[in-house]
């Protein structure tokens, strides 16, 4: 039986273990510049066989979040090679998830004012920009314009520099981010994607774009390096449900089997309030891909153990216990309780809740420390 805590060969990355964290958005980067709390925040979680990075806009077209720290500026590559550093400096392996949102942004946080874009002008999402009052909020995103032929071919290239720069800062490969609502799902559902040209109409075009940027990317460092996320039947952000979801996904898991990725991540929505992704589709995909597969999702350590060891997934991936846990790995390989995680503190704030969270046995030194101090009182 496969272990967790075993070392596993990530097409040739050699990962300490099993145990991936997740990509996860905590938006405490001002001016979107990654900061030294930043790189202790993903020092801490080392000890995890493979760290993916929170979503890293690669321009600023691509943002639809504040405090979000981008891939694409000089200040901002200065401040991941810090965080790079960081993680290496205990043995860590990790990857930067290379993000553009789409329709899914507000025009305070574009350029000039500038209106997202995505595959149509159809509206869906929100935002985390500034409201009418000048401040920070939740919005409902604003009317996207349509992208010309041409700047989908931008994007492409875009794509291929921010894994350029994500390779010269230090990360070991990069994730696209081809979930939860964002550009590539817009492109790949027909509901959002009602364009007229090789990017829309068939299911071929409307993979065309997700399969160009992996093929660019790969060019400049690497299919090996390469991985990609994806939430098959997911709704997140408007996202309307279609009738060819399953195959769309099926044919784009037949075209990874030709490029030797690093690895394709599953994510199922249904840890996030929204309608599951099914068990026998997640069996089916892996029948079809012969890849890599991790899959994040509400896992907890039993079930992602079972999922391993009867072949359904090769990496499971957590999230929300790797907020509250820096060492979930230690604690899961020694029985050792989980703190809770505490949700005010997932996005934006300071260092409470983002790199305060101790140890187990920093945490049992503590307790002792106090225990002490109450005896002697």
């Amino acid at each position: 039986m496969a272990s967790l805590f075993e070392s596993f060969d990530l097409n040739g990355t050699r990962l300490n273990n099993r145990i991936v964290m997740a990509p996860m958005t905590r938006s405490r980067a001002p001016e979107d510049i990654p900061t030294e709390m930043g790189a202790l925040y993903y020092r801490q979680r080392a000890s995890a066989g493979l760290i993916i990075s929170e979503g890293t806009p690669i321009s600023r077209q691509g943002q639809g979040y504040l405090y979000n720290p981008g891939i694409f500026g000089p200040d901002q590559l200065a401040g991941w090679a810090k965080a790079t550093r960081a993680v290496h400096e205990r043995g860590g392996i990790f990857f930067a998830q290379i993000w553009h949102v789409g329709r899914v942004s507000h025009t305070t946080v574009q350029v000039a004012g500038a209106s997202p874009v995505g595959p149509s002008d159809k509206q869906g999402g929100m935002a985390f920009g500034y409201n009418d009052n000048g401040q920070p909020d939740m919005l409902n995103a604003s009317q996207p314009r349509r992208l010309d032929t041409h700047e989908v071919h931008d994007i492409v290239r875009d794509f291929a520099q921010a894994a350029v720069n994500s390779r010269d800062v230090g990360f070991d490969g990069v994730e696209i981010h081809g979930a939860n609502g964002y550009l590539f799902e817009q492109f790949l559902n027909p509901e959002v994607n009602d364009r007229n040209d090789e990017y829309g109409g068939s299911r071929e075009n409307r993979c065309r774009l997700l399969l160009e940027v992996i093929d660019e990317v790969s060019k400049m460092i690497g299919a090996r390096r390469v991985g990609v996320r994806l939430s098959p039947f997911g709704t997140l952000f408007d996202m309307p449900e279609y009738d060819d979801n399953g195959e769309t996904y099926l044919h784009l898991a037949r075209e990874f089997n030709k490029r030797g990725l690093a690895y394709v991540h599953l994510h199922d929505q249904g840890g996030q309030g929204m309608p599951p992704m099914p068990r026998d589709y997640l069996r089916q995909f892996r029948d079809v891909y012969k890849g890599n597969l991790l899959l994040a999702g509400n896992l907890d350590q039993a079930e992602a153990e079972k999922l391993v060891n009867e072949g359904t997934i090769d990496l499971p991936v957590f999230g929300r216990y790797f907020t509250s846990n820096p060492d979930l790995v230690e604690r899961m390989q020694n029985g050792w309780p989980l703190a809770d995680f505490d949700p005010n503190t997932f996005y934006g704030g300071d260092a409470r809740g983002y790199v305060d969270f101790p140890t187990y046995p920093e945490e049992q030194a503590r307790q002792a420390r106090e225990e002490m101090i109450r005896e002697k009182s």
